[in-house]
């Protein structure tokens, strides 16, 4: 079965579930969170998207961004996602803030969140999930900054937004 999202309102009140493939054609808004995590050093952790993925593979993004469960709340909802995709269990995240967004990112497909930004810190060992992620790297903001101005394309769409939300509010 297909992962659902939950559909919702700008105020964040539930509409109902939809296919996430529909969700993403249809450009329809729906539950969103992104995790930020940084070493000890202060530099920011990427991940890149496995091939296989069905929109924006092979493109660096943050640390973990998926969608929330019916029923599961933002963080647990991350926490889950933190396991499934890197490895990482169960670790304090701090909710920073939340915005919506809509970006295109190619094929038709739409990304129009409703996005809760989480931040961590953590130091230990990874297990990739391949089917998600295909290597992970840690890096400074400025050089991420100098990367991005050079090789945009290197980058998904919603991580351009959230970095510079991220930038504006914290």
């Amino acid at each position: 079965m297909e992962e659902q999202v939950v559909l919702i309102s700008e105020n964040d009140e539930v509409l109902g579930l939809m296919d996430k493939l529909q969700a993403h054609e249809n450009g329809l808004l729906h539950r969103a969170f992104s995790v930020f995590l940084f070493n000890e050093k202060g530099e920011v952790l990427l991940q890149k998207r496995a091939a296989e993925k069905y929109h924006s593979p092979n493109q660096w993004t943050n640390a973990v961004c998926s969608h929330p469960r019916a029923g599961e709340t933002y963080l647990e909802a991350a926490q889950r996602r933190l396991k499934e995709e890197l490895g990482i269990e169960a670790m304090e995240l701090s909710p920073k803030f939340h915005f919506i967004y809509k970006a295109d990112v190619g094929g038709k497909l739409w990304e129009h969140e409703l996005d809760h930004v989480f931040t961590g810190n953590y130091d230990g060992e990874f297990s990739l999930n391949a089917e998600e992620v295909s290597e992970i790297r840690y890096i400074t903001m400025e050089a991420l900054d100098q990367e991005m101005e050079s090789n945009p394309e290197h980058f998904t769409e919603w991580f351009k937004i959230i970095l510079g939300e991220y930038k504006d509010r914290l």
